[in-house]
């Protein structure tokens, strides 16, 4: 039964990182295109062009490898965990 605890509450607590580093992943690369546009652009002249831009980057940065690369949360203290027991059994 506890180790059931275990792996409810540490899916539980390894989604809460997960979304967190999401969420400020998305924010900083948003950030970076909000400066990038304003160096390119200093007159700020259309907000519709900087949404524009900020929204194309977005979606590259979606498809590109790193928004996948923020799920290894979930693999790495999993297998390291899953590891760690197996050693211990095995002696």
């Amino acid at each position: 039964m506890g180790f059931i605890k275990l792996v409810i509450f540490g899916f539980i607590g390894l989604t809460v990182i997960y979304f967190s580093v999401s969420l400020y992943s998305r924010s900083v690369r948003k950030e970076r295109l909000e400066d990038e546009f304003d160096e390119n652009h200093p007159g700020g002249d259309d907000p519709g062009a900087r949404d524009a831009f900020v929204s194309e980057g977005l979606q590259a940065y979606d498809a590109s490898i790193r928004p996948k690369l923020i799920g290894l949360v979930y693999v790495v203290p999993t297998v390291v965990l899953g590891t760690i027991v197996y050693i211990i059994n095995a002696n």
